[in-house]
């Protein structure tokens, strides 16, 4: 009898014994998967971090066939990069593909004219302004200025007094023995003024935007009759782009692409972000510039809610240096003056044809408003890194209270990425873009970003979407990437000041003055 029983009883056991270990078998192979992309970034917060293969400076890494690391804490929860299965391969490299450089190589060897600095006339002191990439050209037009009036240049001092109350040294930032020493058979430079001019009477100049050498040589040369010390107040944009002489541009590019290097430290941390990021496979810096100060000084407030329109309004009004309070925002947006808010950003990514597995690094500061408007861009594109996020606390606690520094970290990772984005023609954006292209034209997507407004406002209003609008967008930036041109002149009927302003940067562009092909380049490499 007892049998009979249990028999029903067994019979009914088996078939849930069986089912349950076909799900414990299923629940195994999930967690075992290669591929999670839908892990949130903020899972790296802890950040993992790799022993690497070592470099040198930037755009010279020795990449290893294969990337070797060792785990010390807990890896990324997201996977490395891996194409999805129905997309054509083909299709995908071409997203990556740099322009072609026609052959231009960096062409900056003086000729033979070009001698060592001749006697002293006296001491050049500078203060710098602006942020990190303001203050390098500033500081790469100072190293030029110093040889038109044969002045011995004083190490520059770094702005203390901008939005970001940054109190970092010179030596802090870059490597200023490097500097010294790179420089040497272009321009006397010394550390500090010596002691017994310490004290002597020194003239204060403002030395006027964009002026060309003449300026310098008549003018300013005259100063060394009265003054043993020329101290110049702003070190920004004071030499014209164009129409220089050539071994003086050529100057200004060896200063600004080369002599600048950054200091050590930063060099080191710089150079394991890059790698962090190369093992998710090609990604793209985004320098996002939605960030607090930018908005305040433009006056963008698009996609803003009342307080934080109120907020940068604010800002604007009590920032004594910033001499525009009044500021239309809408129009500002119409004429392209405005960053791309994160939201467009995503759109315009889309549309370019990057996946949604594209790991992107974000190079910015803080973000205004944080995950609230970030959240459209982290739904299209889960794999965010940052600093913050590759990095463990300790690694970058020793740059976090200095804004120059962090951005020099994102610069180095902005740089080497294997294509560039950036969200606002800034100077940070106009420094990659010029040092990328000095470096072998690598793929930089200029957004055309006063046609992008008025094509997301059709969206918005429902008149254009889907592939329409991806393919325009393709349209209009196929001459954006980044290709070898000629620094553009000013813009047709601006006159004054604004004839000046509206020329394509020097730094941002050093073609023909500091690239050539290698016919051209025998002599001059």
């Amino acid at each position: 009898m007892q049998r009979r029983r249990l028999r029903p009883t067994m019979a009914a056991v088996l078939p849930m014994l069986l089912v349950f270990a076909v799900a414990t078998v299923f629940l195994v192979s999930l967690l075992d998967a290669n591929v999670d992309v839908s892990a949130s970034p903020s899972s790296l917060s802890t950040a993992s971090f790799y022993k690497l293969s070592q470099r040198d400076g930037i755009g010279r890494i020795r990449r290893p066939s294969e990337l070797k690391w060792i785990q010390e804490e807990a890896s990324p929860q997201l996977s490395k990069w891996n194409a999805s299965a129905g997309e054509k391969r083909e299709d995908y490299a071409k997203l990556w593909i740099a322009p072609s450089s026609r052959g231009f190589v960096p062409c900056l060897k003086p000729n033979s004219a070009f001698s060592p600095p001749g006697a002293s006339r006296g001491y050049l002191s500078v203060s710098t302004n602006g942020g990190l990439n303001q203050m390098r050209a500033g500081i790469a037009d100072m190293v030029a200025v110093a040889r038109i009036i044969n002045a011995t240049l004083v190490i520059p001092k770094l702005d203390k007094g901008s939005f970001w109350h940054d109190l970092s040294n010179f030596s802090d930032v870059f490597d200023e023995e490097y500097f010294i020493h790179s420089l040497e058979n272009d321009v006397r430079i010394v550390k500090k003024l010596p002691k017994e001019l310490a004290t002597v009477t020194k003239t204060v100049k403002y030395f006027r935007s964009w002026s060309p050498l003449e300026y310098y040589q008549d003018e300013i040369s005259k100063l060394w009759d009265d003054y043993k010390v020329i101290k110049s107040a702003k070190s920004d944009s004071r030499l014209a782009n164009n129409n220089m002489p050539s071994e003086i541009q050529k100057l200004r590019c060896r200063a600004f692409y080369e002599s600048l290097r950054f200091a050590r430290g930063i060099q080191a941390l710089g150079k394991s972000l890059v790698e962090r990021m190369r093992s998710y496979g090609p990604f793209i810096a985004l320098h996002l510039r939605y960030e607090k100060d930018m908005l305040a000084f433009s006056g963008c407030t698009y996609g803003l809610n009342i307080s934080e329109a109120e907020e940068l309004t604010t800002i604007r009004e009590t920032t004594p240096y910033w001499k525009v309070k009044d500021i239309d925002p809408v129009q500002q947006r119409l004429k392209g003056y405005c960053p791309l808010t994160p939201k467009e950003v995503g759109t315009f990514l889309s549309c370019l044809g990057y996946p949604s597995n594209t790991p992107i690094y974000i190079a910015s500061g803080e973000i205004y408003g944080g995950d609230s408007h970030m959240a459209d861009l982290q739904s299209r594109f889960p794999i965010l890194l940052s600093k913050e996020k590759l990095a463990s606390a300790a690694e970058l606690e020793p740059f976090r209270p200095y804004a120059a520094q962090m951005a020099a970290l994102d610069y180095i990772v902005s740089v080497e990425s294997d294509v560039f984005i950036p969200s606002y023609s800034g100077n940070m954006a106009r420094a990659v873009n010029g040092h990328r292209r000095y470096l072998g034209h690598r793929r930089t997507i200029t957004p055309d970003r006063k046609t992008l407004v008025r094509l997301f406002d059709k969206v918005d209003q429902g008149l254009l979407q889907g592939e329409k609008l991806s393919s325009i967008i393709l349209e209009i930036h196929k001459k954006r990437q980044g290709s070898p041109s000629k620094r553009k002149g000013p813009v047709s009927g601006t006159r004054g000041m604004e004839r000046f302003r509206s020329e394509e940067s020097f730094y941002e562009n050093p073609l023909p003055d500091c690239l050539c092909q290698p016919s051209e380049s025998r002599s001059n490499k």
